[in-house]
């Protein structure tokens, strides 16, 4: 089904950007999805149905949605490591776990100092292979996830590499911290702050984070976000998706007819611009690339 596309072009330096003239609409059978992630190598989406614990899989080749997972433990974000595993956002169990290729799964994060996280919401992993992930306390509910009041004393953002025993807290500075995206180079991580309406950028370099400061501020509703090759940062937002350049000007918006949890730049040449919208699943596409 398609669905006419509403795109306003803000900022000039956005004026030659292409796009289709509409939303391709690929599932609306949800209740709050969220999510999505792209596999390069098998072709397909996977995406959340929180509320109804399954996890969902668009596949790019036929246009078939199918059940990847169910229970799926309250699944939220996820993201594909360097080499194609599957990391995820577990809100009901409270922990980030790795599917490895062999279909085991490793435990990546579940306590801090013998206290259970809050509820894993949103995760990437870097070239090197650190994984990086926020936790905030929306999953600590019987909606999406199980009811239970928070252990820890911080909503955090935190780094975890192989061999560490347990995640370090990188910031606990938020107020409910969410989507993630790194820069092309990896010297900037980008996170959000639901509650207070903040995209934050932080400095990486070899000794770790070196400074943050905040991008955009504003009532647009933010939540997930993912980076193009260009640096700008692509936000879904309550009134559809955002694009920013890294000063945090708006460049250019997309109306979407729901208001849009997350996204994912797909498809062969990485320029399909999935969206997860409430109760659907959309995708436009588009002449920007997402980074790899």
């Amino acid at each position: 089904m398609a669905v006419p596309a509403e795109i306003t072009v803000v900022d000039e330096r956005m004026a030659e950007t292409k796009t289709d003239t509409t939303l391709t609409l690929h599932f609306s059978d949800g209740k709050w999805l969220e999510g999505p992630s792209h596999s390069v190598q098998g072709r397909y989406v996977l995406f959340s149905d929180i509320p109804n614990d399954r996890t969902l899989r668009l596949d790019e080749m036929t246009g078939d949605v199918s059940v990847f997972d169910q229970p799926s433990r309250f699944a939220n974000g996820r993201t594909h490591d360097g080499i194609g595993r599957l990391i995820t956002c577990l809100q009901g169990e409270r922990a980030v776990v790795r599917r490895e290729h062999d279909g085991r799964e490793t435990l990546i994060a579940s306590h801090i100092a013998g206290r259970r996280l809050n509820s894993p919401n949103d995760v990437v992993a870097s070239s090197s292979g650190e994984i990086w992930f926020t936790d905030p306390t929306y999953g600590l509910n019987e909606y999406e996830g199980h009811a239970a009041e928070p252990e820890l004393d911080v909503r955090g953002l935190y780094r975890w590499s192989e061999g560490m025993p347990e995640p370090e807290l990188v910031s606990g500075d938020f107020t409910q911290p969410n989507g993630l995206a790194f820069s092309p180079d990896e010297s900037t991580l980008y996170v959000v702050d639901s509650e207070q309406g903040s995209i934050a950028a932080f400095s990486i370099d070899e000794a770790g984070v070196s400074s943050r400061r905040t991008v955009v501020e504003g009532s647009f509703g933010f939540d997930g976000i993912r980076v193009d090759v260009h640096g700008r940062i692509w936000a879904a937002t309550s009134d559809g998706v955002s694009c920013f350049d890294t000063d945090g000007v708006e460049m250019w918006k997309l109306a979407v007819p729901e208001p849009v949890s997350n996204l994912e730049f797909g498809g062969r040449q990485r320029n399909v611009l999935y969206l997860t919208a409430t109760t659907s699943l959309y995708s436009i596409r588009t002449s920007v690339r997402g980074r790899d």
